[in-house]
């Protein structure tokens, strides 16, 4: 093995540099040295020198006039151009080596870079006069654009808010679009809302475009307002999610769209969960494709996506991996890490996120030991889990018993996996009170987004920005365009991205390999149900054309409310409850002689009618489990009322049909009124007492 060193033999020549005032005048000097002794040498005509220099003069004035330099720089160039040409002509005639020679041409060297010093650090000063002289110019002029915009809106909040404010600054959006006033309040505990609350009549007073606000919040103290006026409307305008896909984190930010000033807003969901709420033709389904789009993109994320509504949310984030069979392309991984479009799919990924939840706290407890936190270090190798549930409001507000075991297991995850990383995104469909009226969402959600569209019906933004002031849906008419508000944002005006599909599958290729694996700790835990999520026959329906996937057991029971129910033309096998259910009813039906269940005979109705018996069916059965539970009730008896609440769920009963059930049952001798007014009950004839009392 040999090692090469480089010694050190003095200074380093930059033969690519320009003479400076030292090698400028070493340089003349030995040229006109060097031509002296030639030309006495040779007997050269001293002419040709006297013509050389005043040709240089003349050609260095001619570059110094273009480069604009001064008088000063231009006279010293010249000067040294016919100084070195008259000593050399001397030179010549008289001896360039004698030592008057050496010496005069000495004497000139160290005057030409004494001169060639002086001219440069007057240029460099000169040079740095013009650009400060520039600097004040636009200074000015800023200045003024700036006092005329603080005097302009000191009146207009003392007309409009009868405040007055003394403004220390004015900030121009780099953007364009707008400015920022930041003024101090009067005196006498006037806080930034007196502004805030008149939003709309200052943008009305100052003429704002449709579309373009002024907002005021928070300064630096409570004392201090800061009034953002946007001038240019940006929302008005489709912007297509940006192209370049470059790698993000859960911890610093994952972009969701642009402020009215062209900026980029980002959320983060290290340790909060989001709501987006959207009607109808809002841009919601596109938000949420944003929002996929960024989790994709994140190096430390996986998201797992529930819709209900035939997985539509997640599709185009998992067919761009898949062949028509279902087997998965080779280099390319879905964009969403688990998709559940059926009730006992979403059941398997709620229970697994639940044990991958507590199984993390026991496993990394000596990890988080280490790092001295009592949160998971979320990380590549150990990725948070973001569960993005479409319309996921709707069910944790819904009364179906499929759905409430569903918000039971969401509510679940919300309140006790903060720490080990796992996370929601929920959407709904209206900002209203009985959607927004868990206080677990209104708690953990502190990533709120309200799209409005230009709908005003169920939009009540302050259920959504409780506190927030000067917010109005008329604000953000267009498509995709609303409301954001997080904990390191206030609630403001924002728009989202278009993306389209295309976009998405190159979205899913693109981001690929940035995709991390879950954790070998978790994904145990996880189970069977995690490990074979992609398998064929669990992700067949993608790929039928010709029906949609199952929606699990709630598919089966009639619709609340007493709606048309077709089922009775179904052909299918009933489920295991219900044939317990039917038993039952027939069991009481043998015993009690209550019901007898009509056309006994064997006729089949005609193929292809109208078969309206499954309404028959469904007020039997709820007049069946009524019977029930009188009978369960036993000697105490039961009312009209608390049958009708028991019922309501699943048969949407109502308490003026039960008491027609009891007046029958009480007029056949099937049930017993005991007491009268407020305090009569009904009790079943087995357990009615030896002398009732009937009203």
């Amino acid at each position: 093995m040999t090692t090469t060193t480089q010694a050190s033999s003095g200074p380093v020549w930059d033969w690519a540099a320009g003479h400076g005032p030292v090698t400028g005048a070493l340089s003349a000097t030995t040229g006109c040295l060097a031509v002296a002794t030639t030309g006495a040498a040779t007997s050269m005509p001293a002419g040709w020198v006297l013509a050389v220099g005043a040709a240089g003069a003349i050609g260095h004035t001619v570059s110094s006039l273009r480069e604009r330099l001064s008088a000063r720089t231009i006279a010293m160039r010249s000067a040294s151009w016919l100084i070195g040409a008259g000593w050399t002509t001397w030179a010549m005639t008289t001896g360039p080596l004698t030592w008057a020679a050496l010496g005069s041409l000495a004497t000139i060297g160290v005057g030409i870079g004494a001169a060639a010093r002086s001219t440069l650090l007057y240029e460099e000063a000169r040079e740095l006069e013009a650009i400060a002289a520039d600097e004040r110019q636009v200074s000015r002029e800023l200045s003024a654009e700036r006092r005329a915009i603080a005097a302009e809106w000191v009146d207009r909040v003392q007309r409009v808010c009868n405040l007055t404010l003394r403004v220390l600054a004015v900030e121009i959006w780099p953007t364009g679009t707008g400015f920022t006033i930041d003024a101090e309040l009067p005196a006498g505990g006037t806080t930034y809302d007196r502004i805030a609350q008149h939003s709309a009549a200052l943008s009305a007073d100052a003429r704002l475009p449709h579309g373009c606000t002024a907002v005021a919040s928070q300064g630096v103290h409570q004392g201090r307002v800061l009034i953002d006026v946007t001038t240019v409307n940006v929302l008005s305008e489709e912007r297509t999610y940006p192209t370049d896909y470059t790698p993000v984190s859960i911890y610093t930010g994952i972009p969701w769209g642009y402020r009215t000033n062209a900026e980029e807003i980002c959320v983060f969901l290290r340790e909060q969960c989001a709501l987006v709420v959207g009607p109808t033709g809002s841009g919601k389904t596109n938000m949420v494709h944003v929002i996929l789009a960024g989790f994709a993109r994140a190096t430390d994320v996986l998201t797992w996506v529930i819709d209900l509504n035939a997985g539509s949310a997640g599709l185009p984030w998992v067919r761009a991996a898949f062949d028509s069979n279902g087997a998965p392309i080779e280099g390319v991984r879905p964009g969403v890490d688990w998709l559940a479009s059926t009730h006992e799919e979403a059941a398997r990924m709620l229970d697994a996120a639940l044990a991958i939840g507590m199984r993390r706290k026991v496993a990394y407890q000596d990890l988080m030991a280490e790092r001295n936190t009592d949160q998971l270090p979320i990380s590549t190798k150990i990725p948070q889990i973001m569960l993005v549930v479409d319309e996921g409001a709707e069910i944790l507000t819904s009364t179906d018993r499929f759905m409430k075991d569903l918000a039971k297991k969401i509510l679940e995850v919300i309140r006790m996996l903060r720490a080990m990383g796992i996370r929601t995104v929920l959407t709904a469909l209206g900002a209203t009170g009985s959607v927004l009226g868990n206080l677990m969402i209104r708690r953990e959600a502190k990533a709120r987004v309200c799209l409005t569209g230009g709908e005003v019906e169920g939009m009540d933004l302050s259920k959504v920005f409780p506190g927030a002031r000067g917010l109005r849906v008329d604000q953000a008419p267009y498509k995709g365009a609303g409301f954001m508000g997080t904990p390191e944002s206030a609630a403001a005006l924002f728009k989202n991205w278009r993306i389209l599909p295309n976009q998405i599958r190159d979205i899913v290729h693109a981001t690929t390999d940035m995709h991390p694996t879950l954790d070998a700790i978790s994904a145990k835990a996880g189970g069977d149900a995690y490990a074979n999520r992609w398998k064929p026959e669990r992700t067949a329906w993608m790929r039928d054309a010709t029906n949609t996937p199952v929606v699990g057991a709630a598919s089966e029971q009639p619709p609340v409310g007493g709606g048309l129910n077709l089922s009775a033309l179904r052909t299918g096998q009933e489920s295991p409850e219900e044939t317990l259910a039917r038993k039952f009813r027939e069991q009481i039906d043998a015993e009690f002689a209550t019901f007898t269940q009509p056309g006994t005979n064997t006729e089949q109705p005609t193929p292809g009618g109208l078969n309206l018996s499954a309404l028959q069916n469904e007020d039997n059965a709820a007049r069946q489990a009524a019977l029930s539970l009188l009978l369960a009730a036993g000697p105490d008896g039961t009312g009209a009322s608390a049958i009708a609440r028991a019922l309501a769920e699943e048969h949407g009963t109502t308490r003026q049909t039960v008491v027609g059930w009891l007046k029958t049952w009480t007029e056949d001798g099937t049930a017993v009124r005991v007491g009268t007014g407020t305090k009569a009950r009904y009790v079943h004839r087995q357990h009615a007492p030896d002398n009732p009392v009937e009203g």
